[in-house]
């Protein structure tokens, strides 16, 4: 296996669909008419060893289609990936990953013991290693109770932790991850966050898909966000929030009705507070603001930078959407 602090590398990816529209040939009554869909048009990231990395974008956006072509269900039109430096169909890699899919499914009257005892068997672990880790496991996401239980009675949220114990079954070096909270409850989710952290204090790598930002911002090291099937964002989460710093508030007191005018007709937020003033405004500008009004003799009570939220972050590189500071 290859040393290299690099788990996952895609290069280029793209992934071309073609639907049949029956409907519309059936209007024109003559063969089927084929048409392409471009599921993943530009995806290039890596992800690195010991690290949570976050793969963000909105419904349709080309996640899981991606992630799909990494753990080798489908495969890609054209582009590279490369797991541990090999191809993701390697069967040493393929012992490597732990992979938990959106909606997993399991056979509705077998019980937790005998589905994780399928999966170790697949992995090749013994008897007594089988037995060692289906206990831990069913231990580790609070299914011990259920162990004798068909999994027809299970919940939404009793069939997610299920499926966080069968991706962890072979102690994978790489996890990957695709809505591992769905579904579950607010303690649900702080066990599986968890487990998460967990695994990246041992030296595992977790590839991470979730809606709930506020669990990714407290997560991941580093997110890549997808639009239209394109990455249109990668980096440190740390970085690319403190590289938004786009706007600062300006606390201002003494300031005259033309004065408000003057900055709201230049596209400055402008909220009054009752004998303060609130300025939003872009950071690039807040010196030359200040001079002015410093020099119109108003009272400077505070400036503070306004750090983007994920949420904000995201709003507007996935969706072209500008959050507004309350």
């Amino acid at each position: 296996m290859s040393d290299s602090d690099n788990v996952l590398e895609i290069k280029e990816l793209k992934k071309r669909f073609w639907l049949v529209e029956l409907e519309r040939a059936l209007e024109l009554r003559f063969g089927q008419i084929v048409r392409p869909v471009d599921a993943v048009r530009n995806v290039s990231m890596t992800v690195q060893r010991g690290q949570v990395f976050g793969f963000l974008g909105p419904n349709g956006a080309g996640k899981t289609t991606t992630i799909k072509m990494c753990m080798d269900l489908i495969r890609p039109s054209s582009g590279s990936i490369k797991l541990f430096g090999k191809s993701p169909g390697d069967l040493e890699v393929k012992a490597r990953v732990g992979y938990l899919p959106e909606h997993p499914y399991f056979y509705d009257y077998l019980k937790p013991q005998e589905i994780l005892d399928l999966f170790a068997r697949i992995f090749g672990l013994s008897r007594k290693e089988r037995k060692q880790r289906i206990d831990m496991l069913l231990d580790r996401v609070g299914l011990t109770h259920a162990r004798n239980r068909a999994l027809r009675k299970f919940s939404k949220g009793m069939l997610q932790r299920l499926g966080v114990a069968q991706a962890l079954i072979n102690d994978p070096d790489l996890l990957v991850m695709d809505e591992p909270l769905s579904g579950l409850d607010p303690v649900g989710r702080k066990e599986i966050r968890d487990i998460i952290i967990e695994e990246r204090d041992r030296g595992k790598t977790v590839l991470l898909c979730s809606h709930i930002l506020n669990d990714i911002e407290h997560l991941c090291d580093r997110v890549a966000i997808i639009r239209e099937g394109v990455v249109v964002k990668e980096g440190a989460l740390g970085e690319l929030l403190s590289r938004e710093n786009r706007k600062t508030e300006i606390l201002v007191g003494n300031m005259d009705a033309s004065l408000k005018k003057q900055y709201i007709d230049k596209g400055i937020e402008v909220v009054d507070l009752g004998g303060v003033c609130r300025l939003v405004l872009d950071t690039g500008h807040v010196a030359e603001v200040i001079k002015d009004l410093v020099a119109a003799g108003c009272l400077l009570n505070q400036v503070q930078s306004h750090r983007d939220s994920l949420e904000a972050l995201f709003l507007r590189e996935a969706v072209g959407k500008e959050v507004t500071h309350a």
